[in-house]
């Protein structure tokens, strides 16, 4: 059970950052694509289900955040990468602030991969 949701869990972060990084794309060219509905749920009901492996596999191993210093760095990467995502969908007004943004949501995700990696608030 452990191991399907692990993978359940790493196939819905790959969804939701391939989705993002799209959407993110689609943002910058300002892409009436966005508009389309399916556009605008698929990536809530990835990210629900990513955040529920995430829950079941921390009750699972019985390593929660703040007992375990690398599950804390994941959810403040997961903080600042959920706020920057925000930013370049809807909050920054300008081009340069939503490239901006998202090169520093890829980065942040990148983070959180590596963290989850190799198990250390330092992955690098």
């Amino acid at each position: 059970m452990y191991m399907g949701l692990k993978h359940l869990h790493m196939l819905t972060a790959a969804l939701s950052i391939a989705g993002f990084a799209w959407r993110g794309g689609l943002r910058l060219g300002d892409s009436a694509l966005l508009q389309r509905r399916w556009l605008k749920i698929a990536p809530h009901v990835i990210d629900t289900l990513l955040l529920a492996t995430a829950i079941a596999l921390a009750v699972l191993s019985a390593q929660y955040p703040l007992a375990q210093s690398w599950l804390t760095a994941k959810v403040l990467g997961l903080v600042v990468y959920i706020a920057l995502g925000l930013w370049v969908m809807r909050f920054a007004r300008s081009q340069g602030q939503r490239a901006l943004g998202y090169v520093l949501a890829l980065a942040t995700f990148g983070y959180i991969v590596a963290v989850a990696i190799t198990r250390s608030p330092w992955p690098f």
